[in-house]
């Protein structure tokens, strides 16, 4: 499956897509975009596209929660293997399943039938592999009290083991028994004997399948290992999946070998502790409810195919394909998905039954499959070939029996994802791609849920001019109907097109720092021509500079240019500062405005998304700030030498603002900070009187005295005096 996007972390300034301007479009022609829909009866291909799927229907529901295995009779009569509760249930036709069978154990997890029609059941925990038949048959020789509707069960095979997961049959009718927790495969004999066939180092013998040349193929769960094992039970290790468990096996007519695995893999330690957990589904109150989370009988590490309805599966699953020549290649992989069973249509093309959504895909080859169906229920977990043609298809959570065709079905309909258009909208034409019997239909309203009141389904003729009858509204959707016909029907997009209303802009804030310098970051070089560049800004100290930036949305997402105007307490004309800006913030210098106190207006435009008479504009004003780039004067400035004392008086004056601080420097010492005559400093002018000790040799020197005035904008301005000795 597609695997997404990284990008760099530059982009991550970037927003990315084509400059809105007038007409619109909304293009489905992706898997991602289709699979955010609704199919009945369509199926969605990797490629992009959407076709009939092949007739399902449902056959029958079952008591049961879950249903693990699916075999059919001689007689084409089909037996379920369930559990929560556990039971074998036979169906006839359409009528309600029988239970035939219910063991003590906790559930049924495998099942096969011979050329006589004997029925074999393995269950968990504890396993054992009992003996169906029908009362009075040749073979019923049991002992054993008759089983509901006529059928006797005997246990067969007791392996003494805790798990059995799979069975098969050769030629010879030889049972095959894959069990746990010391991954053995034992054979039984028509008659009932058994010898350990194959012993593996794995935990779990999960899953087997004959190739036709007799050789049997296991998968294990611990390391993820295939093995191909001899008729002599001379194993060998085919692959070894980079995933733990190997969930289900099925070899075609060619020898190629198709294996489904799931979950990553753990420590060697780990995996071959041989503690397991069986995880079977709760039973409900209500015998068709859905069971929920699976409930766990031990404390130990589950197989991952039994657990998976208690949430996802860390690393999903895969599909690999070993051909005769032992070569292997992944041909499908799902980061959600989780294998549960592998089979053949008709056609001989693989379909793998997933969950937890139900879902059914036929794989073609590496990253070629289609979306067959979604099954009212969470898990697809055996299938098994219907006599008349076609697949049984068996499902957990809940547990059923449907009938999936190697024929479409009579009619397909497919729902689109919502689209929300992020304002009210006309719509305009549907362009249509595709071939076949395909109608077109379109629906619209202003909440997000079709549901709540929404318009009714219309028409698009695609014969005519494709015109979207739907009322304007934010939101629409479309939908296919699909029908049999030569060619096939087939949808390759559809792209609406539509046209917002438009809506001016919005400010959020428009901010000034005085002070403050903001500088603009490079346009990435690989940044294409129709891509959008909104750079934030990079603040810098700078005295000289005064900073202003906004941020503003617009609902159309049209492009926005930016105006920015100044006035004067006291004005009333607002003056153009810089136009036709691009960024959300500017900077200029603070000299290019006489001292004073100022107001910022931003005003924004879409006009280059609309035609002018479509135009709109927003303004929005800054705070008032105050701007000072002169420094104060210092006046009067004396000094002068009185006994002991050095006495330093001076004034500091600035025309606009109040003065902050002043300091004094005495033969090139260190500044000293000095307070105003009166203590505060809060006016545009201050006085200053201050004596300072002399000693020795001092008073009689000349001495120099600096002294430096601030304003609150840290405008400073600096004067000299000489005193010389008496």
């Amino acid at each position: 499956m597609r695997k997404p996007v990284i990008l760099p972390v530059f982009l991550l300034l970037v927003t990315v897509f084509a400059f809105p301007e007038g007409t619109r479009t909304w293009e489905q022609s992706r898997y991602e975009d289709f699979s955010k829909g609704t199919s009945h009866g369509v199926a969605i291909s990797s490629k992009g596209s959407l076709h009939l799927a092949p007739a399902f229907k449902l056959v029958a529901p079952t008591p049961s929660s879950a249903v693990w295995a699916t075999a059919v009779g001689t007689n084409g009569d089909v037996y379920l293997a369930t559990g929560a509760p556990a039971r074998v249930y036979r169906v006839i036709s359409d009528s309600q399943p029988t239970a035939i069978f219910q063991p003590q154990e906790l559930q049924v997890q495998a099942l096969v039938v011979d050329k006589h029609g004997a029925i074999f059941a393995a269950t968990n925990p504890d396993g054992k592999v009992y003996k169906l038949e029908r009362s009075g048959s040749a073979s019923d020789k049991s002992q054993q009290p008759k089983a509901e509707s006529g059928w006797t069960s005997s246990v067969f095979f007791d392996p003494h083991v805790k798990y059995i997961w799979a069975l098969a049959l050769d030629d010879a009718e030889n049972l095959y028994v894959a069990t746990g927790d010391h991954g053995e495969v034992f054979r039984v004999t028509p008659s009932g004997d058994h010898s350990l066939f194959f012993k593996s180092d794995e935990p779990h013998i999960r899953a087997l399948a004959f190739d036709a040349q007799g050789n049997l193929a296991a998968g294990s769960d611990g390391s993820g290992l295939i093995y191909r094992i001899t008729p002599k039970g001379e194993g060998f290790v085919l692959y070894s999946a980079p995933k733990r468990e190997i969930t289900s096996l099925a070899i075609d007519g060619a020898g190629n070998i198709y294996a489904a695995a799931a979950g990553e893999k753990r420590s060697s330690a780990a995996s071959n502790s041989g503690s397991v957990t069986i995880v079977v589904p709760k039973p409900s109150p209500n015998a068709g409810a859905p069971a929920g989370n699976p409930g766990a009988l031990s404390a130990a590490e589950p197989p991952l195919t039994l657990n998976s309805a208690a949430g996802g599966v860390p690393g999903g699953s895969e599909i690999y394909r070993i051909p005769p020549d032992g070569s292997p290649s992944r041909v499908w992989n799902s980061r959600d998905d989780l294998v549960y069973a592998l089979a053949f249509d008709s056609r001989g093309q693989l379909l793998a039954g997933s969950g937890n959504d139900g879902q059914i895909y036929r794989i073609a080859g590496r990253d070629d499959y289609v979306e067959l169906i979604k099954a009212a229920a969470n898990q697809v977990t055996a299938f098994a070939k219907a006599p008349g043609g076609g697949l049984y298809v068996s499902t957990s959570n809940l547990g059923k029996l449907f009938l999936l065709s190697d024929a479409p079905d009579a009619e397909g309909s497919y729902e689109s994802d919502v689209f929300d258009a992020h304002g009210f909208s006309k719509w305009g034409r549907a362009e249509f791609h595709g071939k076949g019997k395909v109608e077109l239909f379109a629906r619209s309203g202003n909440v997000d849920n079709p549901d709540r009141n929404w318009s009714t389904w219309k028409k698009i003729d695609l014969q005519g001019n494709g015109q979207v009858a739907a009322p304007p509204a934010r939101f629409i959707q479309w939908k296919a109907i699909l029908r049999p016909g030569e060619p096939a029907p087939q949808v390759d997009s559809v792209v609406l097109n539509y046209l917002p209303k438009n809506v001016a802009p919005e400010f959020d804030e428009v901010s000034v720092a005085v002070g403050t310098k903001f500088l603009s970051a490079p346009r990435p070089p690989n940044l294409d021509a129709g891509q959008r560049f909104d750079p934030q800004p990079n603040p810098l100290r700078d005295r000289q500079a005064v900073g202003v930036k906004w941020t503003v949305h617009d609902d159309n997402d049209d492009q926005l240019v930016y105006s920015v105007y100044y006035r004067g307490d006291g004005q009333s004309r607002w003056l153009l500062l810089k136009g036709n800006l691009l960024e959300k913030f500017y900077s200029f210098d603070a000299s290019l405005l006489p001292d004073g106190a100022y107001t910022l207006k931003v005003v924004a435009t879409d006009s280059p998304s609309h035609s002018p008479q479509d135009a709109l504009t927003a303004e929005r004003e800054s705070d008032r700030f105050e701007v000072d780039t002169t420094p104060p004067q210092v006046l009067d400035l004396k000094a002068s030498v009185q006994a002991n004392l050095l006495r330093v008086q001076f004034r500091a004056v600035d025309s606009f603002s109040p003065i902050k601080r002043a300091e004094y420097s005495v033969d090139a010492g260190d500044w000293h900070f000095v307070d105003p005559v009166g203590g505060l400093s809060d006016a545009k002018s201050e006085s200053y009187d201050f004596t300072l000790p002399l000693s020795g040799e001092g008073v009689m020197q000349e001495h120099v005295v600096v002294v430096r005035a601030y304003d609150r904008f840290d405008n400073m301005n600096a004067a000299k005096a000489v005193v010389g000795a008496k």
